[in-house]
């Protein structure tokens, strides 16, 4: 096999692109504002800036398939992209945001602001499951992973295969092809892409993590 290592970075042949494109800015959810037992707040007059930027970026860019997940704020992320390119958004479950247990929602928000102990140790442990009734590391693992080889999956020839999905995801995905710490990859910009390749040998290589030049225009 040759191999030029001047020339510009493209997906080889037989490989998939996927772009992993994070949702934009939303308001932290009411204290009751879970929707089956979910936090799932609409993207704020920020957010709906950054999904318009995003769309922007990728215009130029051969996209043949969107998903997104069943929270609203993807799915809003994903409206003018697949208008841009004429697609019909596919709901991928297995992409949704990992499930926090009792600080779902507005728990997590309201640590964060407060600085609570409690959040502090799952950030520096870097563990999920630290907190009561949180999904588990290895089956939030597993339909990532699942949920992101379907991405691939449907990736033409040619084309790129774009997932509207969530920080957690983004970074569990990262961690495990390239093998960093759990949450290496978790401060993920609102709006960012992240491209990566599948290759034709199934294994898969980051090719850039929280591209956010579009959103500083």
């Amino acid at each position: 096999m040759k191999v030029d290592f001047q020339r510009a970075l493209t997906a080889p042949e037989g490989a998939q692109e996927v772009l992993l494109v994070r949702h934009g800015a939303c308001d932290p959810p009411a204290a009751d504002g879970l929707i089956g037992g979910r936090s799932d707040p609409s993207l704020n007059e920020r957010g709906r800036g950054e999904a318009a930027a995003a769309a922007e970026r990728l215009a130029g860019e051969a996209v043949g398939a969107v998903f997104t997940t069943p929270l609203r704020r993807t799915a809003e992320t994903a409206a003018p992209i697949v208008e841009r390119h004429g697609l019909e958004p596919i709901v991928l479950p297995e992409l949704v945001e990992v499930y926090l247990g009792e600080w779902e929602g507005h728990g997590i928000h309201d640590r964060g602001s407060r600085g609570d102990p409690e959040l502090v140790r799952v950030l520096s442990e870097q563990r999920w499951d630290l907190i009561p009734g949180a999904e588990a590391a290895d089956v939030f693992a597993e339909r990532v992973r699942v949920g992101i080889e379907r991405v691939a999956d449907a990736a033409p020839d040619g084309a790129v295969s774009v997932a509207v999905t969530h920080s957690a995801v983004i970074a569990e995905f990262c961690r495990q092809i390239t093998g960093s710490e759990p949450f290496a990859f978790l401060h993920n910009t609102n709006g960012s892409l992240t491209r990566l390749f599948r290759m034709p040998d199934r294994r898969w290589v980051l090719i850039s993590f929280n591209e956010t030049a579009h959103l500083n225009k």
